[in-house]
């Protein structure tokens, strides 16, 4: 399977950096299966970077075979992953994975975490909103054992616009 990773730079050994510890699953190395998701997030982390460097997207293939991985996965936004998406960003993650699968909490759908949050949603009611939205999925690294199982394939560069 190929995975996908946004960046301002070319990535050929990734690692894990605690830059931003409130993520929806917590701190790791991002990666989605959805080309054009890491493509329009790639324009984001180059804007938010000050346009420095470029858009880039790096490709991995994922053997997932290759290791017994502790994983955690969510199908779809359940209350569960909104418990689980609420905590991370509050707190950072506490659970010890390997890996971690499950739908973008993208900018959109924060809102709705927010509301909730706030108390102006229930739970049940933000899970309606979420199945009205197309999310797409994203894969957490959590650590080396499962960084290993990621090979760099290749990167490019996005047309700057």
């Amino acid at each position: 399977m190929l995975l996908f990773h946004a960046s301002s730079l070319e990535i050929k050994k990734p690692k894990i950096i605690n830059r931003f510890k409130t993520l929806d699953f917590g701190t790791g190395f991002y990666t989605t299966s959805n080309k054009e998701q890491a493509e329009a997030f790639a324009i984001k982390v180059y804007n938010r970077r000050k346009k420095e460097g470029f858009p880039i997207v790096n490709i991995y293939k994922f053997n997932d075979k290759a290791l017994e991985l502790n994983t955690l996965a969510f199908d779809k936004p359940s209350e569960k992953w909104l418990d689980f998406v609420v905590y991370n960003r509050k707190f950072g993650r506490k659970e010890n994975y390997d890996l971690i699968i499950g739908p973008v909490a993208n900018d959109d759908v924060f809102s709705v975490i927010a509301l909730y949050e706030s108390g102006n949603l229930t739970k049940s009611e933000a899970i309606k909103r979420f199945k009205v939205k197309k999310l797409f999925n994203q894969y957490l690294f959590c650590n080396k054992k499962a960084l290993s199982s990621l090979s760099f394939v290749e990167s490019y560069k996005l047309e700057i616009k």
